[in-house]
């Protein structure tokens, strides 16, 4: 019996299947139900049912998991507490929003990559509905999105919110609300349903919205005179320095974006809880040199 035998039995036991658990521990399917079946063999019980559907643990399976998931506690706590980082390996999936891929990412990137420089890394950039289902599907290792995420087995730790502000292009006249188009998120996102919310009460349901999922697109869009939008103040700063855009009050109130770094607690990644803890002091790093 061997520690990756042990590990392979854990990942099938998690996600319920031989192929997932091989997507997750990047080995081919054979490769898995041959530890699997080893193992089975070694130890002369039988650890999964195997029906039509996801696999179900036998009363030998249960009580091997129980043991599995100390083994993998005790691993991590030594590579954490023991191992140096720099020599740590792996891949390590990163999931971001698009405001935070907009401003404090890239140095998370370069700090994460001084502490862990073997470790490989795979970014995704996508809403925060689509990270969340990715996170508790097991295709991301940690998430920075707008948060926090309510699932049990997710940890949440607070990012720095965004507070936004109304702009128009510079030189625009100014109009009344809903006389224009008013550029929003995506309108699969929270601030989306919350922003239309303000707007029917205030405005009316005849109001033009035109959704974007990218930051950079939508502030093209309001620096154009296309229409008007609520933006991310410290990333609209840079703008209104070079004269594109201007703040104006749209007599709404303001909106805060809340974000937190969420990953997995089950099994316990070092990286994780490193990465959050890294992202905290970064974000934070940002914010404060942002608004300086």
């Amino acid at each position: 019996m061997t520690f990756d035998q042990i590990k392979t039995f854990l990942w099938v036991a998690r996600l319920g299947g031989f192929r997932k658990a091989s997507e997750r521990m990047h080995l081919s399917q054979p490769a898995i139900s041959n530890r699997i079946a080893t193992l089975e063999d070694e130890l002369r019980v039988q650890l999964f049912e195997r029906g039509p559907g996801a696999l179900v643990l036998t009363r030998h399976g249960q009580l091997l998991m129980s043991y599995a998931e100390q083994m993998l506690f005790v691993e991590e706590e030594i590579r954490q507490r023991v191992a140096n980082p720099s020599d740590t390996e792996g891949l390590f999936r990163v999931g971001a929003s698009e405001t935070v891929a907009q401003s404090w990412l890239p140095d998370f990137l370069t700090a994460f990559s001084a502490r862990y420089p073997r470790v490989d890394l795979d970014l995704t950039v996508d809403i925060s509905l689509n990270l969340r289902d990715a996170l508790v599907e097991r295709r991301l290792d940690i998430a920075f999105l707008m948060g926090p995420v309510s699932e049990f087995s997710v940890e949440n730790a607070s990012l720095p919110p965004f507070d936004l502000g109304w702009y128009r292009a510079a030189g625009a006249e100014p109009k009344e609300l809903g006389a224009e188009p008013v550029i929003s998120y995506s309108s699969r996102t929270r601030p989306y349903r919350e922003l239309m919310a303000e707007l029917s009460r205030r405005v009316g349901p005849k109001v033009r919205v035109y959704t974007s999922a990218s930051l950079s697109a939508s502030l093209r869009m309001i620096a154009a005179g296309i229409g008007v939008g609520p933006y991310p103040r410290t990333l609209a700063a840079d703008a209104v320095a070079a004269g594109r855009i201007v703040e104006f009050d749209a007599g709404l109130a303001p909106m805060t974006l809340d974000f937190t770094a969420s990953w997995l607690t089950e099994p316990r990644s070092f990286l994780a809880e490193t990465g959050a803890e890294i992202a905290q002091d970064v974000a934070a790093s940002w914010m404060r040199e942002t608004s300086d």
